[in-house]
């Protein structure tokens, strides 16, 4: 066999030592496959010289193609972890596993792994353990872990041993159980028995501290320009008296509708001013009583059943309805652009911290929604350079996010908020804007 001949078969080998690595299935790599086939024919029926060169070359380029292949794989998965590291950031300093313990909320529990608290939903998809995201208990131990490079959040179970025992009932106390039980009553064929278990019915964790904004649901509404004007008031109180309480009667201007016999008593507050334009969005009502019908004419007869405070002169009075409130919040950022303005911080307060209840310009006109989840945003200052020559030119400095606040309660033109984290003092007209 010649020295040619002997390159020939070395190159034929070497082609067939590349063609396995080609995965079959992948159009590119059937592609390349029959490309490197039809090259080790042609060498059966080829010159030599050059001929042998032309191969030569052409398994280069089938080397360099190949190369492009496995990178380019490389690339897209590579890439594809970013995505969901993009899609669901995780916060750098997390732990690797956390305790539910009592006053514990599930946004304050998912601030601890994620760097977007409302993103606490997506960490359970595929996990057919917890079957409802938002009820974990305290006791429960979550952990993180990951599935096909995305993070998620699964529950820890835990492994307990069985004794032996003749005892055919048993009965634990709960804090057996929490201090980590691992003994069970067994029968002599090895069956499990079985026993009552004592404990305090503890209510699934809250995703917010309710009490926090209890008030604001129930005490207090923002009702039109309009509503006010048109709204019954409180002309007189039977027996001369000044103020009214359980009990007393009152006199009511402006009831229309004689079928209706509760009623609801309201102070009207401060108003709420747009701060781009100046226009009232709407009034601070502060609930004071209840009161029934008792005789309709104009003025109409009430009498108060319940009261939170002292019945006043001109105190506003609606028709009592069974308000719907949302208590199962899902937060989650609005789908629209949001460029609001916190207008009233409540306590009497000029600046705010996280668990402060504020209220911002937009409401349901403006596609806002109890849940939607929106960045506070400090405006940078405008000071001077003083390096200019003239030392009169001014410099904003950039805006800075400093918190996040989530919708509660919503009406027309304006929504109740509460700030769930706040890297610095939140004050009046800070701006909020979609994450």
């Amino acid at each position: 066999m010649t020295a040619t001949n002997l390159r020939r078969d070395k190159i034929v080998v070497e082609a067939f030592l590349i063609i396995p690595t080609l995965r079959r299935g992948n159009a590119a790599s059937d592609a390349l496959r029959h490309a490197s086939l039809e090259r080790c024919r042609m060498h059966s029926h080829a010159e030599r010289g050059n001929d042998v060169l032309f191969t030569l070359s052409r398994l280069k380029l089938l080397a360099v193609m190949t190369k492009r292949i496995v990178f380019g794989l490389v690339l897209v998965f590579v890439t594809g972890i970013n995505v969901y590291a993009d899609e669901i950031p995780l916060n750098p300093s997390h732990p690797d596993q956390y305790t539910v313990i009592k006053n514990d909320t599930l946004w304050g529990i998912a601030e601890k792994f994620l760097k977007h608290p409302w993103q606490w939903p997506e960490l359970w998809k595929a996990n057919d353990k917890i079957k409802v995201p938002n009820l974990i208990y305290p006791g429960d131990i979550v952990y993180l872990t990951s599935s096909n490079g995305r993070p998620q959040i699964r529950l820890l179970e835990r492994k307990l041993q069985v004794q032996d025992s003749s005892q055919s009932t048993c009965i634990i106390k709960d804090e057996r159980v929490k201090n980590g039980r691992s003994e069970f009553p067994i029968s002599k064929d090895g069956k499990l028995l079985p026993c009552i278990r004592e404990l305090d019915i503890n209510p699934a964790i809250a995703l917010i501290p309710y009490e926090k904004i209890a008030a604001f649901l129930s005490l207090s509404k923002v009702v039109s320009e309009n509503n006010v004007s048109q709204a019954p008031y409180v002309v007189d109180i039977a027996e001369e008296h000044l103020i009214a309480g359980v009990g007393d009667r009152l006199y009511v201007h402006g009831l229309t509708e004689p079928e209706r016999h509760t009623y609801r008593i309201y102070r009207k507050g401060d108003s709420y001013i747009s701060p781009d334009n100046g226009d009232v969005l709407g009034y601070d009502l502060s609930y004071i009583a209840d009161a029934t019908l008792q005789q309709f004419s104009d003025p109409a007869t009430l009498m108060i059943t319940q009261s939170n405070s002292e019945v006043l002169h001109g105190d506003w009075v609606m028709a009592k309805t069974d308000e719907e409130f949302t208590l199962n919040y899902f937060p989650k950022p609005p789908q629209l652009n949001v460029n609001a303005t916190i207008i009233r911080i409540f306590g009497g307060l000029s600046q705010v911290g996280s668990l402060g209840v504020v209220a911002i310009d937009k409401g349901i006109e403006d596609g806002i929604s109890e849940g939607h989840v929106l960045t506070i945003v400090e405006s940078g200052q405008r000071i001077k350079d003083l390096y200019q020559v003239n030392n009169k030119d001014m410099i904003k400095l950039p805006d800075e996010e400093i918190g996040t606040l989530m919708v509660f309660r919503t009406f027309e033109r304006v929504s109740y908020a509460l700030v769930m984290r706040a890297t610095q003092n939140i004050h009046l007209l800070d701006k909020v804007k979609t994450p």
